[in-house]
Protein backbone atom coordinates (compact mmCIF):
# COMPACT_ATOMS: atom_id res chain seq x y z
CA UNK A 1 0.00 0.00 0.00
CA UNK A 2 2.95 2.28 0.82
CA UNK A 3 4.69 1.86 -2.71
CA UNK A 4 1.36 2.57 -4.49
CA UNK A 5 0.61 5.35 -2.49
CA UNK A 6 4.27 6.47 -3.28
CA UNK A 7 3.17 5.83 -6.90
CA UNK A 8 0.02 7.95 -6.99
CA UNK A 9 1.59 10.98 -5.29
CA UNK A 10 4.40 11.34 -7.46
CA UNK A 11 1.63 11.10 -10.81
CA UNK A 12 -0.81 13.75 -9.00
CA UNK A 13 1.90 16.24 -8.51
CA UNK A 14 3.49 15.66 -12.22
CA UNK A 15 0.41 15.43 -14.07
CA UNK A 16 -1.77 18.04 -12.14
CA UNK A 17 0.51 19.89 -10.02
CA UNK A 18 -1.73 18.97 -6.43
CA UNK A 19 0.77 17.54 -3.84
CA UNK A 20 -2.05 15.03 -1.87
CA UNK A 21 -1.72 11.96 0.23
CA UNK A 22 -3.40 9.44 -1.77
CA UNK A 23 -5.72 7.05 0.49
CA UNK A 24 -5.19 3.24 -0.52
CA UNK A 25 -6.75 1.14 0.83
CA UNK A 26 -6.59 -3.35 1.21
CA UNK A 27 -9.28 -4.34 -1.80
CA UNK A 28 -12.61 -5.75 -0.55
CA UNK A 29 -13.41 -9.46 -1.36
CA UNK A 30 -15.70 -8.02 -3.99
CA UNK A 31 -13.42 -5.85 -6.50
CA UNK A 32 -10.62 -9.14 -7.67
CA UNK A 33 -7.65 -6.75 -6.98
CA UNK A 34 -5.30 -6.88 -4.24
CA UNK A 35 -5.65 -2.89 -3.52
CA UNK A 36 -7.94 0.05 -4.24
CA UNK A 37 -7.70 4.18 -4.57
CA UNK A 38 -10.83 6.67 -4.35
CA UNK A 39 -7.74 9.14 -5.03
CA UNK A 40 -9.61 10.49 -8.00
CA UNK A 41 -12.79 11.33 -6.04
CA UNK A 42 -10.12 12.99 -3.37
CA UNK A 43 -9.12 15.41 -6.18
CA UNK A 44 -12.31 16.01 -8.10
CA UNK A 45 -13.40 18.62 -5.69
CA UNK A 46 -10.00 20.52 -6.03
CA UNK A 47 -9.84 20.44 -10.11
CA UNK A 48 -13.30 20.56 -10.94
CA UNK A 49 -12.46 17.34 -13.22
CA UNK A 50 -15.22 14.52 -13.41
CA UNK A 51 -13.23 11.55 -11.39
CA UNK A 52 -13.32 8.96 -13.89
CA UNK A 53 -11.72 11.46 -16.37
CA UNK A 54 -8.63 12.34 -13.49
CA UNK A 55 -8.70 8.24 -13.07
CA UNK A 56 -7.59 7.72 -16.91
CA UNK A 57 -4.71 10.27 -17.10
CA UNK A 58 -3.28 8.63 -13.97
CA UNK A 59 -3.82 5.22 -15.06
CA UNK A 60 -2.54 6.34 -18.61
CA UNK A 61 1.13 7.66 -16.99
CA UNK A 62 1.39 4.84 -14.45
CA UNK A 63 0.73 2.17 -17.13
CA UNK A 64 3.69 4.02 -19.38
CA UNK A 65 5.97 3.88 -16.35
CA UNK A 66 7.87 -0.11 -16.80
CA UNK A 67 8.65 -0.22 -13.52
CA UNK A 68 5.33 0.23 -12.10
CA UNK A 69 3.74 -1.56 -14.95
CA UNK A 70 5.92 -4.44 -14.09
CA UNK A 71 4.60 -4.96 -10.54
CA UNK A 72 1.28 -3.97 -10.72
CA UNK A 73 -1.78 -3.86 -13.32
CA UNK A 74 -4.19 -0.99 -12.89
CA UNK A 75 -8.22 -1.24 -13.90
CA UNK A 76 -10.60 1.85 -13.47
CA UNK A 77 -13.98 0.62 -11.92
CA UNK A 78 -17.08 2.75 -11.28
CA UNK A 79 -16.82 6.07 -11.46
CA UNK A 80 -13.26 6.48 -10.95
CA UNK A 81 -11.88 3.95 -8.42
CA UNK A 82 -8.45 2.23 -9.17
CA UNK A 83 -7.90 -1.22 -8.46
CA UNK A 84 -4.50 -2.55 -8.33
CA UNK A 85 -3.43 -5.49 -8.86
CA UNK A 86 0.26 -7.01 -7.46
CA UNK A 87 2.47 -9.08 -10.27
CA UNK A 88 2.76 -13.10 -8.92
CA UNK A 89 6.82 -11.62 -9.04
CA UNK A 90 6.14 -8.64 -6.92
CA UNK A 91 4.24 -10.66 -4.60
CA UNK A 92 7.16 -13.46 -4.02
CA UNK A 93 9.92 -10.47 -4.05
CA UNK A 94 7.95 -8.79 -1.06
CA UNK A 95 7.33 -12.27 1.14
CA UNK A 96 11.22 -13.35 0.26
CA UNK A 97 12.48 -9.45 2.27
CA UNK A 98 9.75 -9.65 4.07
CA UNK A 99 11.06 -12.88 5.57
CA UNK A 100 14.84 -12.07 5.18
CA UNK A 101 15.03 -9.22 8.36
CA UNK A 102 11.40 -9.95 9.85
CA UNK A 103 12.11 -8.17 13.15
CA UNK A 104 13.79 -5.12 11.07
CA UNK A 105 10.76 -5.53 8.89
CA UNK A 106 8.02 -4.97 11.50
CA UNK A 107 10.05 -3.25 13.73
CA UNK A 108 8.90 0.40 14.85
CA UNK A 109 10.41 3.59 16.75
CA UNK A 110 7.59 5.51 18.00
CA UNK A 111 8.62 4.86 21.63
CA UNK A 112 12.59 4.49 21.29
CA UNK A 113 14.66 6.10 23.87
CA UNK A 114 11.15 6.90 25.76
CA UNK A 115 10.65 6.20 29.30
CA UNK A 116 6.88 4.91 30.00
CA UNK A 117 5.46 4.34 33.16
CA UNK A 118 2.38 1.68 32.59
CA UNK A 119 -0.05 1.91 35.90
CA UNK A 120 -2.70 -0.47 35.38
CA UNK A 121 -4.62 -2.70 38.24
CA UNK A 122 -4.54 -1.24 41.04
CA UNK A 123 -6.15 -3.16 43.24
CA UNK A 124 -6.74 -2.05 47.00
CA UNK A 125 -5.56 -4.28 49.77
CA UNK A 126 -7.72 -5.60 51.96
CA UNK A 127 -9.99 -6.22 48.86
CA UNK A 128 -10.43 -9.61 47.03
CA UNK A 129 -9.30 -9.00 43.39
CA UNK A 130 -12.47 -9.02 40.91
CA UNK A 131 -12.35 -9.92 37.20
CA UNK A 132 -12.02 -5.79 36.56
CA UNK A 133 -9.00 -6.39 38.30
CA UNK A 134 -8.12 -9.68 36.10
CA UNK A 135 -9.17 -7.58 32.92
CA UNK A 136 -7.17 -4.53 33.47
CA UNK A 137 -3.99 -6.49 34.44
CA UNK A 138 -4.44 -7.93 31.05
CA UNK A 139 -4.77 -5.09 28.98
CA UNK A 140 -1.80 -3.27 30.88
CA UNK A 141 0.48 -5.72 29.74
CA UNK A 142 0.02 -5.56 26.36
CA UNK A 143 -0.18 -2.01 25.87
CA UNK A 144 3.18 -2.22 27.74
CA UNK A 145 4.51 -4.88 25.43
CA UNK A 146 3.28 -2.65 22.59
CA UNK A 147 5.39 0.28 24.02
CA UNK A 148 8.78 -1.65 24.55
CA UNK A 149 8.15 -3.59 20.92
CA UNK A 150 7.97 0.26 19.71
CA UNK A 151 11.51 0.77 21.28
CA UNK A 152 10.39 2.20 24.93
CA UNK A 153 11.60 1.50 28.32
CA UNK A 154 8.11 0.51 30.35
CA UNK A 155 7.82 0.87 33.96
CA UNK A 156 4.79 -1.20 34.87
CA UNK A 157 3.39 0.62 38.28
CA UNK A 158 0.57 -0.09 40.27
CA UNK A 159 -1.36 1.74 42.71
CA UNK A 160 -3.06 0.62 45.45
CA UNK A 161 -5.48 2.32 48.92
CA UNK A 162 -3.59 0.38 51.65
CA UNK A 163 -5.29 3.36 53.48
CA UNK A 164 -8.37 4.48 53.38
CA UNK A 165 -12.09 4.54 54.66
CA UNK A 166 -11.95 0.93 52.79
CA UNK A 167 -9.26 -0.12 55.25
CA UNK A 168 -10.83 1.49 58.57
CA UNK A 169 -14.42 -0.11 57.23
CA UNK A 170 -12.61 -3.59 57.26
CA UNK A 171 -10.69 -3.39 60.43
CA UNK A 172 -13.80 -2.30 62.20
CA UNK A 173 -15.44 -5.15 61.33
CA UNK A 174 -12.34 -7.54 61.92
CA UNK A 175 -11.95 -5.91 65.64
CA UNK A 176 -15.84 -6.21 66.04
CA UNK A 177 -15.99 -9.78 65.18
CA UNK A 178 -12.69 -10.50 66.26
CA UNK A 179 -11.04 -12.23 62.81
CA UNK A 180 -7.74 -12.26 62.66
CA UNK A 181 -6.28 -10.36 59.54
CA UNK A 182 -4.51 -13.57 57.93
CA UNK A 183 -7.01 -15.10 55.53
CA UNK A 184 -7.94 -12.74 52.40
CA UNK A 185 -11.55 -14.12 52.21
CA UNK A 186 -11.60 -13.16 55.85
CA UNK A 187 -10.63 -9.62 54.80
CA UNK A 188 -13.11 -9.06 51.94
CA UNK A 189 -16.47 -10.58 53.84
CA UNK A 190 -15.33 -7.78 56.58
CA UNK A 191 -15.15 -5.13 53.75
CA UNK A 192 -18.83 -5.58 53.27
CA UNK A 193 -19.41 -6.10 56.98
CA UNK A 194 -17.71 -2.74 57.92
CA UNK A 195 -19.58 -0.60 54.43
CA UNK A 196 -22.83 -1.90 55.63
CA UNK A 197 -21.86 -0.47 59.13
CA UNK A 198 -20.69 2.85 58.43
CA UNK A 199 -23.82 3.46 56.31
CA UNK A 200 -26.25 2.13 58.59
CA UNK A 201 -25.10 2.73 61.60
CA UNK A 202 -24.07 6.36 63.07
CA UNK A 203 -21.90 5.34 65.83
CA UNK A 204 -20.10 2.86 63.94
CA UNK A 205 -19.53 5.44 61.48
CA UNK A 206 -18.19 7.81 63.85
CA UNK A 207 -15.52 5.01 64.91
CA UNK A 208 -14.80 4.28 61.60
CA UNK A 209 -13.71 8.17 60.67
CA UNK A 210 -11.97 7.87 64.14
CA UNK A 211 -9.83 4.88 63.18
CA UNK A 212 -9.22 6.09 59.78
CA UNK A 213 -7.06 8.82 61.25
CA UNK A 214 -5.18 6.47 63.31
CA UNK A 215 -4.61 3.83 60.23
CA UNK A 216 -2.84 6.87 58.29
CA UNK A 217 -0.49 7.47 61.71
CA UNK A 218 0.04 3.72 61.60
CA UNK A 219 0.93 3.47 58.06
CA UNK A 220 3.14 7.02 57.89
CA UNK A 221 5.05 6.18 60.98
CA UNK A 222 5.40 2.79 60.68
CA UNK A 223 4.15 2.17 64.44
CA UNK A 224 3.92 -2.05 65.09
CA UNK A 225 2.85 -2.12 68.11
CA UNK A 226 -0.79 -1.98 69.60
CA UNK A 227 -3.61 -4.73 68.19
CA UNK A 228 -4.70 -2.17 65.51
CA UNK A 229 -1.32 -1.32 63.93
CA UNK A 230 -0.16 -5.17 64.02
CA UNK A 231 -4.01 -5.97 62.20
CA UNK A 232 -3.37 -3.49 59.88
CA UNK A 233 -0.03 -4.63 58.79
CA UNK A 234 -0.69 -8.39 58.77
CA UNK A 235 -3.17 -7.73 56.76
CA UNK A 236 -1.78 -5.10 54.54
CA UNK A 237 1.14 -8.15 53.99
CA UNK A 238 -1.32 -10.34 53.52
CA UNK A 239 -2.84 -8.80 50.62
CA UNK A 240 0.32 -7.78 48.74
CA UNK A 241 1.28 -11.91 49.07
CA UNK A 242 -2.09 -12.38 47.84
CA UNK A 243 -1.75 -9.78 44.59
CA UNK A 244 2.09 -11.25 43.81
CA UNK A 245 0.77 -14.56 43.38
CA UNK A 246 -2.84 -13.66 41.42
CA UNK A 247 -0.01 -11.98 38.91
CA UNK A 248 2.17 -14.62 38.70
CA UNK A 249 -0.15 -16.96 37.57
CA UNK A 250 -1.29 -14.24 34.82
CA UNK A 251 2.24 -13.85 33.91
CA UNK A 252 1.92 -10.15 34.59
CA UNK A 253 5.60 -8.64 36.70
CA UNK A 254 5.13 -5.24 38.24
CA UNK A 255 8.50 -3.55 38.50
CA UNK A 256 6.93 -0.37 40.77
CA UNK A 257 4.21 -0.66 43.86
CA UNK A 258 2.99 2.77 45.01
CA UNK A 259 0.74 2.25 48.45
CA UNK A 260 -1.46 5.16 48.85
CA UNK A 261 0.54 5.72 52.13
CA UNK A 262 3.71 6.55 50.09
CA UNK A 263 2.50 9.23 48.11
CA UNK A 264 -0.14 10.85 50.58
CA UNK A 265 2.03 13.57 51.73
CA UNK A 266 3.64 14.25 48.77
CA UNK A 267 -0.28 15.31 47.58
CA UNK A 268 -1.02 17.46 50.61
CA UNK A 269 2.01 19.69 50.13
CA UNK A 270 1.22 20.33 46.38
CA UNK A 271 -2.50 20.86 47.02
CA UNK A 272 -1.79 22.48 50.50
CA UNK A 273 0.88 24.94 48.40
CA UNK A 274 -1.45 25.84 45.81
CA UNK A 275 -4.80 27.21 48.34
CA UNK A 276 -5.73 30.15 47.30
CA UNK A 277 -4.02 29.88 43.87
CA UNK A 278 -5.57 26.78 42.39
CA UNK A 279 -7.75 24.99 45.62
CA UNK A 280 -9.63 26.85 48.04
CA UNK A 281 -11.04 25.82 51.25
CA UNK A 282 -14.59 25.15 51.74
CA UNK A 283 -16.12 24.08 55.46
CA UNK A 284 -13.11 22.75 57.00
CA UNK A 285 -11.95 21.19 53.81
CA UNK A 286 -10.28 22.05 50.62
CA UNK A 287 -11.66 21.59 47.65
CA UNK A 288 -11.10 22.25 43.48
CA UNK A 289 -13.87 24.48 42.24
CA UNK A 290 -14.10 22.55 39.31
CA UNK A 291 -17.15 24.53 38.18
CA UNK A 292 -14.95 26.97 36.53
CA UNK A 293 -14.22 24.54 34.07
CA UNK A 294 -17.38 22.61 33.36
CA UNK A 295 -16.21 19.86 35.52
CA UNK A 296 -17.15 18.66 39.30
CA UNK A 297 -16.24 20.67 42.50
CA UNK A 298 -13.91 17.73 44.56
CA UNK A 299 -12.55 17.65 48.29
CA UNK A 300 -8.63 17.23 47.98
CA UNK A 301 -8.28 17.47 51.39
CA UNK A 302 -11.49 16.37 54.12
CA UNK A 303 -12.01 18.43 57.47
CA UNK A 304 -10.00 16.21 59.62
CA UNK A 305 -7.04 17.06 57.07
CA UNK A 306 -6.56 13.69 55.66
CA UNK A 307 -6.00 13.90 51.74
CA UNK A 308 -8.76 12.25 50.09
CA UNK A 309 -8.15 9.86 46.91
CA UNK A 310 -7.70 12.94 44.54
CA UNK A 311 -4.67 14.40 46.72
CA UNK A 312 -3.11 11.01 47.04
CA UNK A 313 -3.55 10.83 42.82
CA UNK A 314 -2.18 14.13 42.90
CA UNK A 315 0.78 12.39 45.29
CA UNK A 316 1.03 9.64 42.49
CA UNK A 317 1.76 12.11 39.68
CA UNK A 318 4.23 13.87 41.25
CA UNK A 319 5.69 10.57 42.68
CA UNK A 320 6.17 9.33 38.89
CA UNK A 321 7.58 12.49 38.14
CA UNK A 322 10.79 12.33 40.94
CA UNK A 323 11.44 8.70 40.03
CA UNK A 324 11.54 7.99 36.85
CA UNK A 325 11.53 11.60 34.59
CA UNK A 326 9.08 10.22 32.47
CA UNK A 327 8.37 10.88 28.57
CA UNK A 328 4.79 9.29 29.51
CA UNK A 329 2.37 8.84 31.71
CA UNK A 330 -0.54 5.73 30.81
CA UNK A 331 -3.29 5.56 33.89
CA UNK A 332 -5.76 2.69 32.41
CA UNK A 333 -8.88 2.69 35.07
CA UNK A 334 -12.49 2.21 34.59
CA UNK A 335 -14.60 4.39 33.23
CA UNK A 336 -16.62 5.25 36.15
CA UNK A 337 -14.12 7.53 36.82
CA UNK A 338 -13.46 9.27 33.84
CA UNK A 339 -14.37 12.81 35.29
CA UNK A 340 -12.78 12.24 38.57
CA UNK A 341 -9.54 12.34 36.78
CA UNK A 342 -10.78 15.24 34.72
CA UNK A 343 -10.80 17.31 38.09
CA UNK A 344 -7.85 15.82 39.44
CA UNK A 345 -5.46 16.41 36.11
CA UNK A 346 -7.12 19.78 35.43
CA UNK A 347 -6.20 20.85 39.21
CA UNK A 348 -2.35 20.06 38.51
CA UNK A 349 -2.69 21.57 34.75
CA UNK A 350 -2.70 24.97 36.67
CA UNK A 351 0.36 24.46 38.29
CA UNK A 352 2.48 21.44 36.80
CA UNK A 353 1.25 21.66 32.63
CA UNK A 354 4.15 19.64 31.44
CA UNK A 355 3.33 16.51 33.68
CA UNK A 356 -0.44 16.35 32.46
CA UNK A 357 0.62 17.01 28.75
CA UNK A 358 2.53 13.77 29.21
CA UNK A 359 0.06 11.91 31.13
CA UNK A 360 -2.82 9.76 28.99
CA UNK A 361 -5.77 8.04 30.88
CA UNK A 362 -7.08 4.98 29.11
CA UNK A 363 -10.25 3.99 30.39
CA UNK A 364 -12.53 0.46 29.82
CA UNK A 365 -16.03 -0.47 30.49
CA UNK A 366 -17.24 -3.73 32.60
CA UNK A 367 -16.90 -7.27 32.40
CA UNK A 368 -20.00 -9.51 33.27
CA UNK A 369 -20.57 -12.52 32.61
CA UNK A 370 -23.32 -13.82 30.38
CA UNK A 371 -26.67 -12.75 32.92
CA UNK A 372 -24.91 -11.08 35.43
CA UNK A 373 -25.44 -7.87 36.89
CA UNK A 374 -22.64 -4.87 38.05
CA UNK A 375 -19.84 -6.06 40.02
CA UNK A 376 -19.77 -3.99 43.37
CA UNK A 377 -17.15 -5.19 45.95
CA UNK A 378 -18.98 -3.09 48.28
CA UNK A 379 -21.76 -5.27 48.12
CA UNK A 380 -20.02 -8.14 47.87
CA UNK A 381 -21.76 -9.29 44.51
CA UNK A 382 -18.71 -9.05 42.18
CA UNK A 383 -16.99 -11.73 40.23
CA UNK A 384 -13.87 -12.66 41.58
CA UNK A 385 -10.82 -12.97 39.29
CA UNK A 386 -9.44 -16.34 40.16
CA UNK A 387 -13.34 -17.84 39.62
CA UNK A 388 -12.91 -16.83 35.86
CA UNK A 389 -9.39 -18.35 35.78
CA UNK A 390 -10.85 -21.38 37.08
CA UNK A 391 -13.65 -21.79 35.15
CA UNK A 392 -12.20 -21.80 32.01
CA UNK A 393 -9.24 -23.67 33.67
CA UNK A 394 -12.24 -26.48 33.69
CA UNK A 395 -12.82 -26.06 30.17
CA UNK A 396 -8.76 -26.68 29.38
CA UNK A 397 -6.53 -28.50 31.46
CA UNK A 398 -3.82 -26.43 30.03
CA UNK A 399 -3.55 -24.03 32.64
CA UNK A 400 -1.18 -22.14 29.98
CA UNK A 401 -3.63 -22.88 27.15
CA UNK A 402 -6.55 -22.03 29.69
CA UNK A 403 -5.04 -18.56 30.44
CA UNK A 404 -4.25 -17.55 26.33
CA UNK A 405 -8.34 -18.44 25.91
CA UNK A 406 -8.59 -15.66 28.20
CA UNK A 407 -6.10 -13.10 27.51
CA UNK A 408 -7.30 -13.33 23.75
CA UNK A 409 -11.39 -13.15 24.68
CA UNK A 410 -10.37 -9.64 26.75
CA UNK A 411 -7.75 -8.31 24.12
CA UNK A 412 -10.07 -8.79 20.67
CA UNK A 413 -12.20 -6.24 22.08
CA UNK A 414 -11.66 -2.11 21.51
CA UNK A 415 -10.75 -0.56 25.33
CA UNK A 416 -13.60 1.45 26.32
CA UNK A 417 -16.81 -0.39 26.21
CA UNK A 418 -18.32 -3.50 28.33
CA UNK A 419 -16.88 -6.89 27.68
CA UNK A 420 -19.69 -10.27 27.65
CA UNK A 421 -16.72 -13.07 29.09
CA UNK A 422 -18.19 -16.37 27.93
CA UNK A 423 -15.63 -19.07 29.35
CA UNK A 424 -17.23 -21.67 27.11
CA UNK A 425 -16.54 -19.00 23.78
CA UNK A 426 -13.31 -18.22 24.87
CA UNK A 427 -11.94 -22.27 24.42
CA UNK A 428 -13.55 -22.62 21.35
CA UNK A 429 -11.79 -24.54 18.31
CA UNK A 430 -13.52 -22.97 15.46
CA UNK A 431 -14.68 -19.38 16.85
CA UNK A 432 -12.77 -15.96 17.40
CA UNK A 433 -10.63 -17.36 20.11
CA UNK A 434 -7.04 -17.98 21.38
CA UNK A 435 -7.53 -21.43 21.22
CA UNK A 436 -8.14 -21.20 17.42
CA UNK A 437 -5.48 -19.04 16.90
CA UNK A 438 -2.92 -21.24 18.70
CA UNK A 439 -4.13 -24.37 17.47
CA UNK A 440 -3.36 -22.40 14.08
CA UNK A 441 -0.15 -21.92 14.95
CA UNK A 442 0.62 -25.73 15.52
CA UNK A 443 -0.54 -26.59 12.59
CA UNK A 444 1.42 -24.44 10.44
CA UNK A 445 4.53 -25.44 13.23
CA UNK A 446 3.77 -29.31 12.36
CA UNK A 447 4.08 -28.39 8.29
CA UNK A 448 7.22 -26.73 8.33
CA UNK A 449 8.61 -29.84 10.86
CA UNK A 450 7.74 -32.51 8.09
CA UNK A 451 10.98 -33.25 6.23
CA UNK A 452 10.52 -31.85 2.40
CA UNK A 453 9.44 -34.05 0.42
CA UNK A 454 8.74 -32.28 -2.83
CA UNK A 455 10.69 -29.47 -4.97
CA UNK A 456 10.82 -26.34 -5.72
CA UNK A 457 9.38 -25.43 -9.44
CA UNK A 458 11.38 -22.73 -11.59
CA UNK A 459 8.37 -20.96 -12.57
CA UNK A 460 5.29 -20.59 -9.52
CA UNK A 461 2.02 -19.33 -10.39
CA UNK A 462 0.00 -18.18 -7.40
CA UNK A 463 -3.06 -19.62 -7.06
CA UNK A 464 -6.09 -17.11 -5.32
CA UNK A 465 -5.02 -18.99 -1.64
CA UNK A 466 -2.09 -18.29 -2.13
CA UNK A 467 -2.03 -14.80 -2.98
CA UNK A 468 -4.51 -14.04 -0.56
CA UNK A 469 -2.48 -15.65 2.17
CA UNK A 470 0.78 -13.29 1.31
CA UNK A 471 -1.43 -10.15 0.97
CA UNK A 472 -2.58 -10.70 4.48
CA UNK A 473 0.74 -11.42 5.96
CA UNK A 474 2.58 -8.03 4.50
CA UNK A 475 -0.25 -6.17 6.20
CA UNK A 476 1.04 -7.16 9.49
CA UNK A 477 3.57 -4.18 9.81
CA UNK A 478 0.53 -1.73 9.07
CA UNK A 479 -1.14 -3.36 11.27
CA UNK A 480 1.34 -2.97 13.96
CA UNK A 481 2.11 0.85 13.04
CA UNK A 482 -1.74 1.71 13.75
CA UNK A 483 -1.55 -0.67 16.83
CA UNK A 484 1.20 1.20 18.55
CA UNK A 485 0.01 4.75 17.44
CA UNK A 486 -3.16 3.98 18.87
CA UNK A 487 -1.86 1.87 22.11
CA UNK A 488 -5.07 -0.58 20.77
CA UNK A 489 -4.20 -4.43 21.14
CA UNK A 490 -7.44 -5.07 19.68
CA UNK A 491 -6.31 -4.32 16.20
CA UNK A 492 -3.39 -7.08 16.91
CA UNK A 493 -6.02 -9.71 17.86
CA UNK A 494 -8.77 -9.10 14.81
CA UNK A 495 -6.25 -8.68 12.36
CA UNK A 496 -4.31 -12.15 13.49
CA UNK A 497 -8.20 -13.69 13.32
CA UNK A 498 -8.32 -12.45 9.75
CA UNK A 499 -4.88 -13.62 8.50
CA UNK A 500 -5.74 -17.32 10.60
CA UNK A 501 -9.05 -17.60 8.75
CA UNK A 502 -6.75 -16.82 5.45
CA UNK A 503 -4.51 -19.42 6.39
CA UNK A 504 -7.45 -22.07 7.15
CA UNK A 505 -9.01 -21.99 3.18
CA UNK A 506 -5.08 -21.95 2.37
CA UNK A 507 -4.19 -24.93 4.27
CA UNK A 508 -7.99 -27.40 2.78
CA UNK A 509 -7.05 -25.94 -0.75
CA UNK A 510 -3.15 -25.92 -1.26
CA UNK A 511 -1.07 -29.23 -0.90
CA UNK A 512 2.13 -28.09 0.01
CA UNK A 513 4.04 -31.32 1.05
CA UNK A 514 5.04 -33.63 -1.70
CA UNK A 515 3.84 -31.02 -4.27
CA UNK A 516 6.18 -29.05 -7.12
CA UNK A 517 6.38 -26.02 -5.15
CA UNK A 518 6.53 -27.29 -1.60
CA UNK A 519 9.39 -25.18 -1.38
CA UNK A 520 7.66 -22.17 -2.02
CA UNK A 521 4.68 -22.89 -0.33
CA UNK A 522 6.92 -23.71 3.33
CA UNK A 523 8.18 -20.28 2.73
CA UNK A 524 4.65 -18.88 2.77
CA UNK A 525 3.49 -21.42 6.04
CA UNK A 526 6.98 -19.64 7.57
CA UNK A 527 6.05 -16.23 7.46
CA UNK A 528 3.03 -16.87 8.84
CA UNK A 529 3.96 -18.50 11.31
CA UNK A 530 6.67 -15.68 12.00
CA UNK A 531 3.80 -13.15 12.43
CA UNK A 532 1.58 -15.58 14.77
CA UNK A 533 4.14 -15.91 16.96
CA UNK A 534 5.23 -12.38 17.38
CA UNK A 535 1.17 -11.31 17.26
CA UNK A 536 0.24 -13.68 20.02
CA UNK A 537 3.47 -13.04 22.08
CA UNK A 538 2.97 -9.27 22.15
CA UNK A 539 -0.78 -9.91 23.65
CA UNK A 540 1.59 -12.47 26.34
CA UNK A 541 0.15 -15.68 24.74
CA UNK A 542 2.18 -18.37 24.04
CA UNK A 543 2.25 -20.93 21.37
CA UNK A 544 2.52 -24.43 22.36
CA UNK A 545 4.35 -27.39 20.63
CA UNK A 546 1.19 -29.59 20.43
CA UNK A 547 -2.29 -29.09 21.02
Amino acid sequence: MEEIQNWLLNVVLEVFGVEILPEVTVAPEEMNADFSSNIAMQLTRELHIAPREIAEKIVGVLNSNNEFSSQFSVEIAGPGFLNFISSDEYFKRKLADFRADFEKNISQDEYSGKTVICEFSDPNPFKVLHVGHLYTSIVGDAISRLVEFAGGRVVRANFGGDVGLHVAKTLYAVMKDGVDTSDIETIARCYVEGTNAYEEDEQARAEITRLNKLIYQIAESGEKEGKLAKLYWVGREVSYKYFEDFYARVGVKFDKYYPESTVARRGLKEVSEHIGEVYEKSDGAVVFPGEKYDLHTRVFINAEGLPTYEAKDVGLLFTKWDDYKFDKSIVITGNDIIDYMKVVLKSVSLYAPELVERTKHITHGNVRLPGNEKMSSRKGNFIRAVDVLDSVSELVPDEKVALSAIKYAFLKYRIGGNIEFDAHESVSTTGNSGVYLQYSSVRAKKILAKEMAGGGAEKWKLDEHERKLIRKVLEYRIVLKDAVSELAPHKIANYLFEVSQEFSRFYENVKVAGSENEKERREIVAAYLDVMMHGLGLMGIEVPEEM
